[in-house]
């Protein structure tokens, strides 16, 4: 009679939807699952008490297996050093800032990801299949939750829904803002920034002014072309498809500004006071990217103040947002205050992906445990 294999104790990580236990059945019956729906305060974050830091201590302590969605749940090497029992750490998708793989790699952690791209069977037929590559910045969700945020802000569609569903008789609540022609202002041109830029060009004729730190037009005429767009738009700088400019001229000039930045500790707060005062009165804010690259302060300031059109938030310096944020406390659009559209982080959580990502994190689960090479291991 074989001898009964110890106890591997699996916590799987602020799965706000309760999506993920189906895709963890066939795990062998010494693994012991936990799912936790919510997510505690991060460990490193300014606001983070020494009581909360317990309370995601005792949470992750008793674990082997750490899997993650995202950046819900940061692994700075302070918390890595005091989780002696964590052995794999499944973290999903391309970006890791906020995991300290240096850190694991000296405790010797293995940390995995799980990037979508290897098409796992769904957990069962009624599940959708996986949408491929979602660092393709044409299939990734984000290019089209910025663009449903755009254009739910510049149409009033929150607002509108909001009146005709709970006032009596309630009707049109304002102006409609047409983009045909307007200048749309991309912080970050990356793949995905490329692609929120191209949609702005073929779709509505808008005109493109770009910036980050290291932007060089060269680089800008480079995603045009590789994006399909007729060469670079012209010899001259004026006529660039994608033009790149500093980023004060950018934030003056610009209808519409987008942010698709990549979060470090030197792009944190890339938008602050200054750059939010530029806007026109008349200009639009959107944030899909991360919360902590705006100087989240200002921008409220800047919003109660009704000093520009409006803003649409994905993403927020503390997530889920406190039950007693401003950002869900104050009346939005009224006395004097800019319009506001929030979404709950949505800007990656669409079903092919989140379920690839688990399916694949499972999949991964299961060598460890059996004592296979892992896929995609990071350290």
């Amino acid at each position: 009679m074989s001898k009964p294999q110890a106890p591997v104790k699996l916590g799987i990580l602020d799965d706000y939807l309760d999506i993920a236990s189906p895709h963890f059945h066939n795990l062998p019956n010494h693994v012991e699952k936990v799912v936790f729906k919510d997510t505690l305060p991060a460990w490193s974050h300014p606001q983070t008490t020494q009581s909360d830091r317990q309370r995601l201590l005792d949470r992750l302590h008793p674990f082997t297996i750490l899997a993650t969605m995202r950046e819900r749940t940061p692994f700075p090497a302070d918390l890595l050093r005091q989780l002696p029992n964590l052995k794999l750490l499944l973290c999903t998708g391309t970006q890791f800032n906020t995991f300290d793989l240096s850190a694991a790699k000296d405790l010797g952690i293995t940390v995995t990801t799980a990037t979508g791209k290897r098409k796992p069977p769904p957990p069962s037929p009624s599940a959708p299949p996986s949408q491929g590559d979602i660092t393709k910045g044409g299939t990734h969700p984000t290019t089209q939750h910025t663009w449903a945020l755009i254009l739910g802000l510049a149409r009033n569609i929150a607002a509108d829904d909001r009146v005709v569903k709970s006032v009596p008789g309630g009707w049109q609540t304002g102006l409609a803002v047409g983009l045909t022609g307007k200048t749309l202002g991309v912080v970050g041109l990356g793949r995905l920034g490329a692609v929120v830029a191209k949609i702005a060009v073929q779709a509505w004729g808008m005109r493109v002014v770009c910036w980050s730190e290291n932007l060089t037009q060269e680089k800008a005429d480079g995603w045009a072309r590789e994006l399909g767009l007729v060469g670079s738009g012209g010899e001259r700088q004026e006529e660039k498809t994608f033009r790149v400019v500093a980023k004060e001229e950018l934030f003056r000039v610009a209808d519409v500004v987008t942010l698709h930045y990549v979060l470090s500790e030197r792009s944190r707060h890339v938008v602050g006071e200054k750059e939010l005062a530029a806007m026109k009165e008349t200009a639009m804010f959107v944030n899909t990217s991360r919360g902590p690259l705006v100087d989240e302060d200002a921008l409220l300031r800047v919003l109660e103040k009704g000093a520009i059109r409006g803003a649409a938030i994905d993403v927020f310096d503390i997530e889920p947002l406190p039950q007693d944020s401003p950002w869900r406390s104050l009346k939005w659009g009224e006395d004097g205050r800019s319009q506001v559209l929030l979404t709950p982080h949505m800007g990656y959580v669409e079903e092919g992906v989140m379920h690839a990502w688990y399916a694949e994190t499972a999949e991964n689960v299961g060598r460890w445990v059996r004592g296979e090479e892992v896929v995609d291991q990071l350290v």
